[in-house]
C-alpha cells in the first residue's frame, strides 16, 4: 500500500517509490540519499507536526513534515527485509566440500 512518509508511524519501515515534485527540492532529497528502492525507519516523531528521524542507509535524519508529504512510500514489513542481501540466510546453500 502506497502513501506519504509522513503518515508513517514510529517503528514503521518503508521503501521510496517516488519523490513528488521537482527542482531543488528533489535534488536535495536525492542527495541526502532519499532515491527510489532505498528502505527507511521511521525512529520517532516529534509533537504538534515537528519533524520526523528517519533511519535510512546506516545514518539518522531530521526532515519536516513538508518534506516528508513528497515522498511517496510503500510499506515493507520486517520479514520482508534482508539486511545482507548476499549473505541471504533464507537460503539454504551447500557448503562446497559437504559432498566429499
Amino acid at each position: 500500500m502506497e502513501r506519504c512518509l509522513k503518515d508513517l508511524k514510529s517503528g514503521e519501515r518503508a521503501c521510496v517509490e517516488c519523490i513528488l515534485g521537482g527542482g531543488a527540492i528533489r535534488r536535495r532529497m536525492m542527495d541526502m540519499g532519499i532515491v527510489p528502492g532505498v528502505e527507511l525507519e521511521v525512529v520517532r516523531r516529534a509533537p504538534l507536526g515537528g519533524p520526523l528521524q528517519v533511519r535510512l542507509k546506516g545514518y539518522y535524519l531530521a526532515m519536516r513534515q513538508g518534506e516528508c508529504a513528497n515522498i511517496v512510500v510503500k510499506e515493507t514489513h520486517q520479514e520482508d527485509i534482508v539486511p545482507f542481501p548476499h549473505l541471504d540466510y533464507r537460503r539454504n546453500i551447500e557448503h562446497p566440500l559437504a559432498s566429499r
